[in-house]
This record gives C-alpha cells, sequence and structure tokens, in this order.
C-alpha cells in the first residue's frame, strides 16, 4: 500500500539536506520573533496588541513576496534541472522588478496614511494610534525585505537553502539585539516603545540587504548577469505571468485573506485579548511548524528539479512519498503539542508574556483547535506549495488554496464573529473549515495527475 516511500538510497537524505538549512533558519527567525513580541509584550497588552494590527499589512506583503519566491521557484527549479542559468537570471530580473515595485508603494502608503491604513485593520480607537506609529516606520523595511527575499528564494529552488539560513539568521539576531537597546532604552538609548521596535526591524532588514549584494558578487555557483536581469525579455515575462503569476495571485488573496483573521478579531468584544492571544498563539504555532513549511518548500525543489531533469515517471511516487512525510510530521507535531500546552506552555510561557487569564484561555483553545486539524494542514501545505506548483500545476493549486478561505471560512467566521456574537471559540472553529475543504480537493487533484507538467518547454 505504501510502496511509494521506497524511494531510492539517496532520496530522504537529500530531502533531509536540503529540508534542514530551512528548518533552523525558520526556526531561529520565530523563536527570535518570540523574543520581540515577548519584549513587546513587557509593555504591555495594548502595545502588543497594537503591533499585531500594524503587522497586519506586513504580513501581506510577506505572502506576496513568496509568492514570487513560489512562483519564481516553479520555472527555477525546472530551469536549474536544465542548468540553464541565464533564464534563471530573467526569472529572478522580474521578481526584482515586482517586489520592489509593490512594496515600495505599500511604504509610502503606510508612511503618508498610517491612521487610515490601520483603522482597516481595527475600529480599537487605544490601539489605532499606536499600531499608526509602528506602521510609518516599519513599511519601508518592506522594500529591503522583499528583495532579499527574491533573491534567497531563488538560492533555494537551486538546491542553495543555506544561503537564506545565513542571512535571515543575521538579521534576526541583530533585530533582537535592536529590539532590547531602542525598545527599553539601552546603552545610552532613549526608550522607544513600539516605535524602536520598528526602528530595529528596519536596520536589520537593511543589513541583509547589504549582505545579499556581498553574496551575490562574491558568489560562483551562480553569478548574476546585469543583461539578462535587467532586461529579461517579453518572452520570459510571458511565462513569468502564464506560471508565476496565479502563484503571487494565490499568496497575495490568501495573505489577505488571512489578514482578515485579526480583523475580524479586532472587531469582536475582548479585542485587545484576543488578538493578544492570537499574537502568542500563532507565534508557537509558526515555531512548531516550521519543519512542515520546510518540507513544502524542498517538495517544489525536488519534485521541479525532477521534472525538469525528465524523469515524469517517478514523479507522482516522489510527491506521494513527500505528501506523505508531511502528513507523519504533522502528526507527530501535534501529538507533543497537544501534551506540552498543559504541561509547559500554560504554566511557563504565558506568564512570560504578562497575559490576562482570558487572554490565556483564549490562547490555549487556539493552539488546541490548530494541532487538532495539523495533519491535514501539513498535506495541503506540502501538496499545494510544493507538488502542484512545483509541478507547473499553478491554478489548480490556487484554486484549492484559495477557494475554501474566502468562500467558507471567512465567511463562517465573520457570521459567527460580527453577526451572531457566538464567541472567539467558533469563530476558531470556522476559520478550520478551510483546512478540510482543501484536503479533499488536494488529493482529487493530486490523483488526476495533471499537475505533472515540464513548463520549460512550453512555448511562450
Amino acid at each position: 500500500m505504501f510502496e511509494f516511500m521506497k524511494r531510492g538510497k539517496g532520496f530522504y537524505k537529500n530531502l533531509f539536506a536540503l529540508a534542514l538549512p530551512i528548518i533552523l533558519q525558520n526556526l531561529i527567525m520565530t523563536s527570535l520573533a518570540m523574543a520581540d513580541i515577548f519584549m513587546v509584550g513587557l509593555l504591555g497588552e495594548v502595545p502588543m496588541a497594537a503591533v499585531t494590527v500594524a503587522n497586519t499589512p506586513a504580513f501581506v506583503i510577506q505572502l506576496l513576496i513568496f509568492g514570487l519566491q513560489s512562483g519564481s521557484a516553479v520555472l527555477i527549479s525546472q530551469f536549474w534541472g536544465k542548468q540553464d542559468k541565464e533564464s534563471i537570471n530573467r526569472v529572478i530580473g522580474i521578481g526584482f522588478y515586482l517586489a520592489g515595485t509593490v512594496s515600495t508603494v505599500f511604504a509610502f502608503l503606510m508612511f503618508f496614511f498610517p491612521i487610515e491604513a490601520m483603522s482597516l485593520f481595527s475600529n480599537n480607537e487605544v490601539l489605532i494610534p499606536i499600531a499608526a506609529k509602528y506602521a510609518r516606520i516599519i513599511g519601508f523595511s518592506y522594500i529591503f525585505n522583499s528583495l532579499t527575499g527574491v533573491y534567497t528564494g531563488a538560492h533555494r529552488s537551486m538546491e542553495n537553502p543555506k544561503l537564506g539560513l545565513l542571512v535571515f539568521s543575521i538579521s534576526m539576531i541583530i533585530n533582537t539585539f535592536l529590539n532590547w537597546v531602542l525598545i527599553f532604552g539601552k546603552l545610552g538609548a532613549p526608550a522607544m516603545g513600539v516605535e524602536g521596535a520598528a526602528i530595529a526591524t528596519l536596520i536589520s532588514r537593511i543589513v541583509e540587504f547589504i549582505i545579499m549584494l556581498i553574496y551575490a558578487k562574491i558568489n560562483k555557483r551562480f553569478t548574476l548577469k546585469s543583461a539578462p536581469l535587467l532586461r529579461p525579455g517579453k518572452e520570459m515575462l510571458k511565462k513569468f505571468f502564464k506560471y508565476s503569476t496565479p502563484v503571487v495571485l494565490n499568496e497575495t488573496l490568501w495573505g489577505m485573506g488571512t489578514a482578515m483573521y485579526p480583523t475580524i478579531m479586532g472587531h469582536m468584544e475582548n479585542s485587545t485579548e484576543i488578538l493578544a492571544a492570537y499574537t502568542i498563539a500563532g507565534n508557537i504555532d509558526r515555531l512548531c511548524t516550521v519543519a512542515v513549511f520546510a518540507i513544502a518548500a524542498t517538495a517544489a525543489t525536488i519534485i521541479g528539479r525532477e521534472i525538469g531533469k525528465g524523469n515524469m515517471e517517478e514523479v507522482y511516487d516522489i510527491g506521494s512519498a513527500l505528501c506523505m512525510v508531511a502528513v507523519i510530521a504533522g502528526l507527530i507535531i501535534a501529538s507533543v503539542m497537544l501534551v506540552l500546552i498543559k504541561i509547559f506552555i500554560a504554566p511557563v510561557v504565558y506568564p512570560l508574556f504578562g497575559l490576562s487569564e482570558l487572554s490565556r484561555s483564549i490562547a490555549t483553545m487556539m493552539q488546541i483547535v490548530t494541532y487538532i486539524f495539523l495533519a491535514s494542514r501539513a498535506f495541503n501545505t506540502t501538496n499545494i506549495v510544493g507538488v502542484l506548483r512545483g509541478g507547473g500545476d499553478v491554478l489548480a493549486a490556487t484554486v484549492i488554496d484559495v477557494a475554501p478561505l474566502w468562500l467558507a471560512a471567512l465567511p463562517m467566521a465573520a457570521i459567527c464573529g460580527l453577526i451572531l456574537k457566538t464567541g472567539i471559540f467558533w469563530v476558531y472553529i470556522a476559520l478550520s473549515v478551510e483546512n478540510i475543504v482543501k484536503f479533499f480537493l488536494g488529493i482529487w487533484r493530486f490523483r488526476s495527475r495533471k499537475w505533472i507538467n515540464d513548463i520549460t518547454h512550453v512555448k511562450a
């Protein structure tokens, strides 16, 4: 029944070698993000909730950049299988243009209209002014982070995930140190509160951008060439938009939809406590699911590489094995976390962030619901982000990823939270419907085998 799991000797070793740097990168980034939240949380629940509101558009930008990375990966991984480095330069060039333009627009909107922007995500008059101060500064970090993200994402698709680990680890360590200095006024600096946190993030993003430039200059494995980078060409532009635009649209719509979660919560009764709980529960979730997302990212590289090499007959079984590995990882993580909530997270972690009793109970509920559905979510992530996209089936992947969110989960959550006012438990249950619908749609599409495509040969 599970014959597809019997891969060659080097398969799981290669999977682990590619996934480990991504796991470490995400683990370090999430751990340091937790440290950031901890430091802001020491200022109180109100500043922490305000930063959550201000980071909502940042989350959308990050998802857009992830969309550009994933969309580029669809092409880059297959071009890498053919060792077509000039075409990879052209794809990166398009990614730079798009990421730079969009992030710059967002940065200026956040700088000139911070109050109006924050009012879209909360009606809490206490949170909005604090969030606006943070947003005016943090917006400019999007520009540097977006360009760095496109470049490191390209190297991940070329089986070099260690670059992202290096760049973002250094960046997040600097960010955490500067948070300590600027939030609380250490080493002679003024105590700037949430504005200090924003400045720390901006400086760290500039540093990671500089590291990226230095690496691009000295790297011999893959060299950036100015001609194809600056002038990608109409043929590649057409191919990029055909195969990458659905992915970018996917991540943008998914990001906008997911940004509606705290927006709905921000308009509910006890919104400050709910948002504080959501911040903590969300960061713990990201910390504990780094392996799942690493498997998904690695799956896209492996599937694209194998298709690029012409190993079409083996790709279906390879995809099956990758999805099963993700499900097993999800089950193990969920089992461990359900135990840790009671014996460690509730009694030890929550007090560190100064959560109120109401916030603690809400955070516990959110985590329990999350881990109950984690195995299906692990399958969905690897199948959609890794297998379907890696196979060039970007349109189907987009529909499967976005439709359940916008047509099922969000309407149900909005009805429960804003109209029926059932409370946060039923809102969170409604949001979990997304993963159930995706699971069955994803299995149906995977078994059809229609996702296996060599897109490097498609005429523009």
